[in-house]
């Protein structure tokens, strides 16, 4: 590797300003001289106006970046031309066949090619199957670039680990694992991130481990959730409360405490696929995870007919009935709708009514119109001004967690569905 990049000052470039580049770039800046870059003007603007609409990095904390630190967000890929580190963190979605969809990848690696020097590193940070880095995203950047891999410019690969929503593991708190194309360039980009983290790196040994590293973390909680999920369904045929077993069981000291719910988001809901679908070029058929997705995607439209089944056991007509259905983001106290499977229990109840409110006062009601064709309302005093047949008590945001949601039903025969287990046990009818 080119000694020179060591010995002169480090200045980061950061593609993609979501919920993963935004807090990395802010912790960059106390650090080095830090240029986010952005396709979405909107955000930009927003961004630079000391507001961050993903509530990850607070207000106070980014016009300080701003003012104090000179951060930079841009829509100019050439004000990042002067950068010689530049920060890869778009999307890795799958398309409607959850085959991976690498639009956001490739498109960054051509605009990293457009402006990389001799003697740069590009590292990247979003979710890919191992072998992605070296394989689509290098050979892209050599062609635009013309220069040589290893050569006249290095990589590496450090997988982002942000929680959205979580205000315990911020970015600077995590570990980060780290890798490089070279033994240097590994060394060079682990001291990077080493200077910025309160609890340091864990150095790989390749691109690739990395890679792989980052994408069974995600599988793993796949898997372990859709396990929680069979038992769910298995004890709610039984009529036997899933959390009650659960209670018991962890009394064990190695039992694994886990619960039910409903996967959705960026990550858990989605990574899984990458892996599934480079296991099936090496010949290896990934059953257990094949079968987990499978269940949890599922898992939507079951909280939908266990409701209805509750429903048609206590006299309510499902035809025409009015349900409420309280959140809409794939988790609690965080503004995220990103893979929510709380459209499709409402997808599914539409085939029965029309007549359903979905209230989540987190949410960005033109964006979940936008993303679902799903209206909502913000409200959560307006929405409660109704009374209804049925209530699911679908995402655990704050202020659900003590309602009295008996109170908002027509009458006793109502149906309270608790899709997280929070509700006082008197309050609810079922829950998985």
């Amino acid at each position: 590797m080119d000694q020179t990049l060591q010995k002169q000052h480090i200045r980061i470039g950061v593609i993609g300003m979501g919920y993963v580049g935004l807090p990395l770039a802010r912790l960059f800046s106390t650090k080095y001289k830090t240029i986010g870059y952005d396709l979405n003007a909107r955000r930009v603007a927003e961004l630079m106006a000391g507001t961050d609409a993903t509530l990850e990095v607070p207000d106070a904390l980014l016009r300080e970046a701003i003012d104090k630190h000179g951060f930079l967000c841009t829509t100019d890929i050439s004000l990042l031309k002067d950068c010689n580190v530049y920060i890869v963190a778009v999307p890795t979605p799958v398309d409607r066949d959850n085959r991976p969809d690498l639009t956001p990848l490739r498109g960054a690696s051509e605009t990293i090619g457009r402006i990389i020097s001799k003697g740069d590193i590009v590292v990247y940070e979003s979710t890919v199957y191992p072998g992605m880095t070296e394989e689509v995203c290098i050979p892209i950047v050599e062609r635009v670039s013309g220069l040589k891999f290893n050569t006249d410019f290095y990589a590496g690969y450090s997988p982002e680990r942000i929680n959205p929503g979580d205000k315990e593991h911020t970015v600077e708190k995590i570990r980060k694992v780290t890798s490089g194309s070279t033994p240097e360039t590994a060394d060079l980009i682990d001291a990077i991130y080493n200077s910025v983290l309160v609890n340091g790196t864990h150095k790989a040994p390749s691109i690739r481990v990395a890679e792989a590293s980052k994408i069974i973390e995600n599988a793993q909680r796949d898997v372990n959730i859709a396990f929680m999920n069979e038992l769910a369904r298995i004890f709610n045929a039984m009529n036997i409360d899933t959390r009650d077993v659960l209670d018991a069981a962890a009394s064990k000291w190695n039992f694994i405490r886990l619960t039910p719910g409903l996967v959705g988001g960026h990550c858990i809901s989605v990574d899984p696929y990458y892996l599934i679908q480079k296991a099936q070029v090496y010949g290896v058929m990934p059953r257990i995870m094949m079968t987990a997705r499978r269940l949890n995607e599922g898992m939507g439209e079951y909280v939908a007919f266990q409701t209805i089944r509750l429903m048609n056991k206590k006299g309510v007509v499902v035809k025409d009935a009015k349900i409420l259905i309280l959140g809409v983001t794939f988790k609690e106290n965080c503004p995220d709708i990103r893979n929510t499977k709380i459209v499709d229990i409402c997808h599914t109840l539409r085939e029965y009514t029309a007549d359903i409110t979905v209230c989540d006062p987190w949410a960005d009601a033109a964006k979940v119109a936008r993303e679902y064709g799903v209206d909502i309302v913000t409200d959560l005093q307006k929405a409660l001004s109704f009374r209804y047949d049925a209530i699911i008590l679908a995402v655990a945001h704050d202020e659900f967690k003590n309602l009295p949601v008996r109170s908002y039903l027509k009458d006793d025969n109502g149906v309270v569905y608790d899709a997280k287990g929070i509700l006082r046990r008197d309050d609810v009818d079922g829950r998985l």
